[in-house]
């Protein structure tokens, strides 16, 4: 997504330079390998313009910082149980909105901007604030649309059923435009895994 001002280009310059320290590779459509967390944080931009091209720019830095510097905070440094799980969770949310609302303030926003922007990339309060929920639906657009086949290929002894309610968690979670998005084909669907979609979608 074009930057629309000087603070918007110096902000996703920061959070670019801090993704490309990611020592992890992934190759984009063209094959081009790069560092994955750059790699998603671009997948983020492209999707919210395809999404909601009108968003603005607390939503266009929110978005790019989503996982900024995710690899700093592994998973294997929590208990692997659910609970371990949702400690991880929520210290990244802390975690990546510290990074996000000290970048915004570096690159010239105001207090208000980077609470802003703290507060959607914390995921807080998703019932009642519209930033929030913006950046919930770009997440799960992105993650169906490019990480849920990989991540199934790494689940091959999850049942249908289980694989039903994953899917079906992930649907409650979006917005009724974003249902409609979907729905109208906004997002292109993994090939193999568009059938067990659509039955989970319907069921819910």
């Amino acid at each position: 997504m074009p930057p629309t001002s000087e603070c918007l280009a110096r902000a996703i310059g920061s959070i670019d330079a801090a993704n490309a320290e990611d020592p992890a590779s992934e190759c984009d459509a063209d094959g081009t390998s790069l560092p994955k967390e750059l790699l998603y944080g671009r997948r983020m931009s492209a999707m919210l313009l395809r999404y909601a091209p009108e968003a603005d720019e607390v939503a266009q830095v929110a978005v790019r910082a989503q996982h900024v510097q995710r690899w700093k905070i592994p998973r294997s440094g929590y208990p692997m149980d659910k609970a371990g799980y949702h400690r991880w969770r929520t210290g990244l949310y802390r975690f990546h909105a510290e990074i996000a609302g000290r970048l915004a303030r570096q690159a010239g926003y105001d207090e208000a901007f980077a609470q802003r922007v703290e507060a959607a990339v914390g995921k807080k309060s998703l019932d009642r604030n519209p930033d929030s929920q913006l950046v919930e639906d770009v997440t799960d657009l992105v993650f169906i649309e490019h990480y849920m086949a990989s991540f199934a290929s790494q689940k091959t002894d999850y049942s249908e059923e289980k694989w039903l309610d994953i899917v079906a968690k992930t649907w409650r979670k979006l917005s009724p435009r974003a249902h409609a998005f979907v729905l109208a084909g906004g997002i292109h669907l993994p090939e193999h895994l568009a059938p067990l979609i659509r039955k989970a979608v319907a069921g819910g």
